[in-house]
């Protein structure tokens, strides 16, 4: 919701029905934003997570590293700025996302992150360039948003840094690597390989 405000990105639409900020107004969508992310804290705090209170206490660093100034609202600051290095912005705005989404795994589990974290790092990155090749590929009507954007915007995107067969061919290259570090769990990592796989494959 906060992504889509005219401050910053100023999208009208969001999987295909109008952004919060469009169908109600601006303080609307700053408010419902803040609520969601507050419930996210609520829930990983609260008992029926984990019934260890450090554990819980350890997922609720994680995140709200992953969601501050070092992780997506750092990010976004770079991506307003535009300053060209993508591979930072990414990093920091979706990939830190993606890194608590896999690692609070392991930290449930008592197990090492290390390998979910090498997932996360290589999917997070493809997912932003898969996001950039939608953008380019991609009509408003199947992608639920506008697209070409980003062009119109003067940012610096993959498409642009290494054209678009170079783009996929990254992309993909970075899904073989994800799936790669999940070789430890052998066949239990199998919705996670496939989660990888989709990454480069979706049409929206």
């Amino acid at each position: 919701m906060h992504d889509d405000l005219p401050a910053m990105d100023d999208d009208d639409l969001r999987r295909g029905r109008p952004t919060v900020h469009r169908a109600f107004d601006e303080a609307t969508a700053i408010l419902a934003g803040d609520a969601l992310q507050t419930l996210a804290f609520e829930f990983i705090a609260g008992p029926a997570t984990h019934p260890d209170g450090g554990i819980r206490s350890a997922l609720v660093s994680q995140l709200a590293k992953a969601a501050g100034m070092a992780g997506m609202a750092g990010g976004q600051m770079l991506d307003i700025e535009a300053d060209g290095n993508i591979e930072r912005m990414q990093s920091l705005k979706t990939g830190a996302l993606f890194r608590f989404a896999c690692e609070s795994g392991a930290i449930l589990g008592g197990a090492d992150p290390a390998p979910l974290r090498q997932y996360a790092e290589h999917i997070g990155l493809a997912f932003q360039i898969a996001d950039d090749i939608l953008d380019v590929e991609s009509t408003p009507e199947t992608l639920g948003k506008a697209t070409r954007k980003d062009a119109g915007r003067g940012k610096v995107t993959f498409v642009e840094r290494l054209g678009l067969e170079g783009a996929k061919e990254k992309a993909n290259d970075l899904v073989v690597e994800a799936i790669s570090a999940l070789d430890v769990y052998g066949p239990t990592a199998a919705s996670l390989r496939d989660a990888a796989r989709y990454v480069v494959s979706r049409r929206k």
